[in-house]
């Protein structure tokens, strides 16, 4: 099965293509072409640009896809909507499934292991995305907070955006940002028996910074 990923929670654009055994447990995701930006302000840009050269370097055709992921967040509304526009866009044009999944539950997915994990990632307004893993399962959030005040207990290690994770006195995992494999990880379940995906709902957890003029004035 192939598999196209997208990402564009956090400043970096995500892209791959990943070859998915579902027949597989372990090791069931592989990423045949990854590309990454880190530039927040470069989603619309080189989103689509990346996904053709991931499938001109896979050796495939988008006809040759059978499912899209996307992550649907946290994150900032302008960057996350491009992504699930374009990942909506691809899923209608090709007539396969999209699925959505919780970009906080992907970088943990990238981490691997059992270790209770808090994972955050940057929401701007001096405030951070979270969430709390144990067993490799979410056990709290996503919400959004200031990092001052969040706990880092009971947590025993931290991933996600590097500019945050040293603000905690935790043990740092070297993930950052959704990969491919760690978003097709996440989805690996609905992709193997083949269920019908959820509508896309973006997880903002709060209004956009743009709003109307006449939204002001009120």
């Amino acid at each position: 099965m192939l598999v196209l990923a997208i990402d564009t929670s956090t400043p970096a654009v995500t892209a791959g293509v990943v070859q998915f055994d579902p027949e597989s447990d372990a090791g069931a995701a592989r990423a045949l072409a990854t590309r990454l930006t880190v530039d927040a302000r470069a989603h619309a840009e080189v989103l689509t640009p990346q996904i053709l050269e991931c499938l001109a370097e896979s050796g495939c055709n988008p006809s040759d896809l059978d499912a899209v992921v996307v992550g649907v967040g946290p994150g900032p509304f302008t960057g996350l909507r491009v992504g699930m526009v374009t990942a909506a866009a691809f899923g209608d044009a090709l007539g396969v499934p999209v699925h959505g999944v919780c970009s906080l539950d992907a970088i943990a997915a990238d981490v691997g292991d059992d270790r209770d994990l808090l994972v955050v990632t940057d929401a701007r307004r001096r405030e951070v995305y979270w969430a709390r893993y144990s067993g490799g399962r979410r056990v709290e959030g996503p919400e959004v907070i200031k990092p001052s005040e969040l706990a880092a207990a009971p947590s025993e290690a931290i991933a996600g955006s590097a500019s945050h994770v040293d603000m905690f006195d935790l043990p740092v995992a070297p993930v950052e940002t959704p990969s491919p494999t760690g978003l097709v990880a996440v989805a690996a379940q609905a992709l193997r028996v083949g269920v019908e995906p959820e509508p896309l709902v973006p997880l903002y957890l709060r209004r956009p910074d743009a709003v109307e003029l006449a939204a002001r004035r009120r």
